[in-house]
């Protein structure tokens, strides 16, 4: 009789990938960077799609180091966000992948802290300019 208990013998092999492209095969490929090691695409790929469909996981989560995939998938969530090698953040879900980008999975390997304190400096800009401003549009 079938059990549904885990079995002592090996699974089967994980795939590599998340994804598996079954349609819109035939446009034009392009080259990217994951973590320094070069892979493709198609044109018109998001880097959500193009991430997954090499690999299991968009990055190591900043809090805990745990795997991150996205969740929502369609931009509602932020869950997917992913910095370029220089430390720009970047929406996986919603950006195209263009040809050359190099994109980290772990914000160890943004290229230097000195760009990642200019993008929190940039931030904090913004929401300070925000907070100056009053709900009908005035400054203070």
């Amino acid at each position: 009789m079938p059990s549904n208990l885990p079995s002592s013998e090996p699974a089967a092999p994980m795939r590599d990938a998340q994804f598996v492209r079954v349609a819109e095969t035939q446009r034009e490929p392009l080259s990217f960077f994951i973590d320094g090691r070069e892979v493709f695409a198609l044109q018109g790929d998001t880097l959500l799609t193009a991430v997954l469909m090499q690999q299991r996981r968009v990055r190591e989560s900043e809090f805990s180091g745990a795997p991150r995939a996205g969740f929502c998938l369609i931009g509602a969530c932020q869950d997917c966000w992913m910095r370029t090698e220089a430390g720009m953040r970047l929406r996986a879900c919603s950006t195209l992948v263009t040809e050359g980008m190099r994109v980290v999975t772990r914000l160890a390997d943004v290229a230097s802290a000195a760009d990642v304190a200019s993008d929190v400096a940039s931030v904090a800009t913004v929401a300070s300019a925000a907070a100056a401003t009053t709900t009908n549009g005035d400054t203070q």
